[in-house]
């Protein structure tokens, strides 16, 4: 009844349209009674009367009558699918913006194909049950008891001997109604399931080609499709199963009323046109009872899906904003962590970040340096607040990003990522997702500063081309530069990089390179740093390993120091045929590292500097 009552909710907004055309449903249930009810007249008009003039009128009356019930229903149907479309898409609309307002956190935990299926399939499953079942259920009721009160006036023989069939209908109802809500939900689970496959085949159709596992993919769409088949088989095989037998009920309790009111007639208690309306009542409320049952059938089905939409709904968000939070006005761009541990909730045991202190000036460029899993993207989503740490803060001009609109805190960072992710509209309104309203000449100007100017108008229709879902129409040096763009366009007071260089090509590197050094300039910059050229552009590099904060200085320093970053420096150095410093042979370098980490960490120690 809870989630029954959350789905009402939904109504509320179009309760004078719903009033309407339950006022319709009220005055049409009631039509439907009056013409069986004015039809045993025009029987025994014919019958015992043999008076032509009133057979007229009756039929006039009941010409009448089914016409406007007619006109009635037409309201009742056009409002309900009115309100029922109008529900759905405001049900999608939450549902997306609250999944919008979640952290990265859930989304990290949840696949993308199962969300999909959520706004799609179950919302499509909840809309009947907030709209037309609500108005069928009313009618229904009005029917079943109208039709009761006049068949138990018309002879109460004749209705304790119909009831007496009721009670065994309403118990299979029932039984099958239980049993079709179980293997309705499995079945949306299991279309979710499907849909996520599919999902990921199409998004990843690149990697599925190249490693030629289009059979693979097709065998594993193909098991999540028949086993969806085959719980939506056993679900209609039990409506196959439940719809036989409430038709014979009903049939056996037609014949059976028949047999009984004919025994009336004969005895003098009944008019043949009053039994030909008990009849007719009777089917009349076996209609009732058998739209009871497909109700609450189809009110199980909802209730599952009903489930999954409220389990999205209440999911809170673990960034979370204070009450009194503030808008964060225009910072410098100093940067302060203090003493911050982070681990991911599903694996608390296992810290990703312990205990770093770090501070970054306005204006600087720091690098951070390390294996593959050090921590050096968990420490940068940190600074956004896409995550919050377990224990330390995160300060930006001397004040906690806790304290801060979420809001105003993003919209002075700007994020490139080394995997750059468009949209799939045009060229345009990917790089004014940085500014919104900005100007022709804002959005030329930016995208001349991220030396994509040339080569946007050498497209197709220039900046109006689109790029295809996820910029597949683009190389990945195009795709940087307009990613670069659309920072530039956003001019944030902070910049995070994951270094946009590292999987492309010399051409392609030097114009983002470029354009990267242009983006950086007057900004406080924190790069994870693959490519020796960004540690040599910063004023310090700090190096991180199993998630802690080993080493801290300039290039020169750490060289000096000759830790973990001097050994990966010469490392890298000797892989390019350079000379770094300390003129170590390749065989004294292999002993070195050997000599000073464990074997299982050597080739991720390389590969975190490398890309």
């Amino acid at each position: 009844m809870a989630q029954f009552r959350r789905l009402l909710a939904l109504v509320k907004p179009y309760r004078g349209r719903l009033i309407v055309a339950m006022t319709a449903v009220i005055i049409g249930s009631l039509l439907g009674l009056a013409g069986p009810y004015t039809l045993q007249y025009l029987i025994d008009a014919v019958f015992r009367q043999s008076d032509a003039t009133l057979l007229n009128t009756i039929t006039l009356v009941l010409i009448g009558i089914f016409a406007a019930q007619s006109v009635f229903y037409f309201v009742r149907g056009y409002l309900l699918q009115f309100i029922g479309e109008r529900v759905m898409a405001d049900l999608r609309l939450k549902l997306f913006d609250h999944l919008q307002s979640l952290s990265l956190s859930f989304f990290n935990e949840r696949r993308t194909g199962e969300l999909v299926s959520r706004l799609t399939n179950d919302v499509s499953t909840v809309r009947g049950v907030v709209t037309s079942d609500i108005s069928t259920a009313l009618s229904q009721v009005l029917t079943f008891f109208g039709a009761l009160i006049l068949i138990i006036i018309t002879d109460w023989r004749l209705t304790l001997f119909m009831l007496a069939l009721v009670p065994l209908v309403i118990v299979i109802a029932m039984l099958f109604g239980r049993r079709l809500r179980k293997l309705s939900s499995a079945v949306q689970d299991q279309l979710a399931a499907a849909t996520t496959v599919l999902e990921e085949a199409i998004g990843g159709v690149r990697v599925v080609q190249s490693f030629t596992r289009e059979g693979y993919e097709i065998g594993r769409f193909r098991d999540n499709i028949e086993r969806t088949f085959g719980l939506a088989m056993k679900r209609i095989r039990l409506s196959a199963m439940f719809g036989p037998i409430a038709s014979f009920l009903g049939f056996a309790a037609v014949v059976s009323v028949f047999w009984f009111g004919g025994h009336e007639v004969l005895a003098g208690r009944l008019t043949a046109g009053q039994l030909f309306m008990f009849l007719i009542l009777t089917m009349t409320i076996a209609g009732s009872i058998g739209q009871f049952s497909g109700l609450w059938t189809g009110l199980q089905e909802a209730l599952g899906a009903t489930k999954r939409l409220f389990e999205i709904l209440d999911t809170q968000s673990d960034i979370a904003e204070q009450p009194n939070a503030q808008p964060l006005p225009r910072v410098a761009g100093r940067i302060e962590l203090d003493h911050v541990s982070f681990a991911y909730k599903d694996n608390t045991d296992t810290a990703i970040l312990s205990d770093i202190s770090l501070d970054v000036e306005p204006g600087e460029i720091l690098a951070l340096v390390g294996p593959s899993g050090a921590g050096k993207t968990t420490l940068v989503n940190l600074i956004p607040r896409f995550f919050d740490p377990q224990s330390g803060g995160v300060c930006i001009d001397g004040q906690d990003i806790r304290s801060v609109q979420v809001k105003s805190l993003r919209e002075q960072i700007g994020l490139v990522p080394q995997e750059t992710l468009l949209f799939g509209g045009t060229v345009r309104e990917n790089i004014l997702y940085g500014k919104l309203d900005a100007t022709e000449a804002e959005l030329i100007e930016a995208a001349r500063a991220a030396n994509a100017y040339d080569f946007i108008l050498q497209l197709p229709k220039g900046y109006d081309t689109v790029v295809g879902e996820r910029g597949v129409k683009l190389s990945g040096g195009q795709r940087q530069r307009i990613a670069i763009a659309r920072a530039i366009l956003k001019d944030p007071r902070i910049l995070l990089l994951d270094e946009a260089t590292s999987s492309l090509d010399s051409e392609s590197e030097g114009l983002v390179q470029e354009a990267l050094e242009r983006l950086m300039k007057g900004r406080t910059n924190i790069v994870i740093a693959h490519r020796l050229s960004t540690v040599h552009n910063a004023n310090r590099i700090a190096v991180l390993d199993e998630g802690k904060l080993i080493e801290l200085g300039t290039h020169a320093e750490l060289i000096q120091l000759d830790g973990l970053y001097a050994r990966l420096y010469r490392m890298q150095f000797r892989e390019n045929g350079q000379a770094g410093t300390g003129d170590l042979s390749t065989g004294q370098l292999a002993e070195e590292v050997v000599s000073t980490a464990p074997k299982r960490r050597s080739f991720n120690i390389l590969s975190g500097l490398t890309g």
